[in-house]
């Protein structure tokens, strides 16, 4: 059965650091695209960062660009997001999502992602 797991959340001040791993099993995940969503408590899932299958290709939502890196290790079936100078407004549950369709492009929209993880929390305190 195909499985994703996040870690590496946490509660950390304001400009710090933290790098969330999401462990894939049960399926090829390597020929697969992977992105980090987050939610916020009140609002709507968003789309943080995409990698594509081949780790060629990423995508990153504008409030997290230049501080957000997405990459992979298809080798260990994992997908890593570092998060950098980390703002109080990034405080949410991050999941990580893979999406069965293998485009060159990474897509955003979270309903084209058939795989989930089951969360993990990250909160930045001021």
């Amino acid at each position: 059965q195909a499985q994703l797991v996040e870690s590496g959340g946490g509660l950390v001040q304001a400009g710090g650091s933290l790098r969330l791993s999401c462990a894939a099993s049960g399926r090829t995940f390597s020929n697969y695209n992977m992105g980090w969503f987050r939610q916020a408590p009140g609002k709507e899932r968003e789309f943080v960062a995409g990698i594509s299958w081949s780790g060629g290709r990423t995508s990153y939502t504008d409030s997290v660009k230049g501080r957000f890196t997405i990459s992979r290790d298809n080798a260990k079936n994992t997908v890593f997001l570092q998060m950098n100078s980390l703002k109080p407004e990034d405080t949410a549950a991050y999941y990580c999502a893979a999406d069965p369709q293998r485009t060159w492009y990474v897509r955003t929209q979270d309903s084209v992602y058939d795989y989930w993880g089951q969360g993990t929390q990250v909160t930045v305190s001021s």
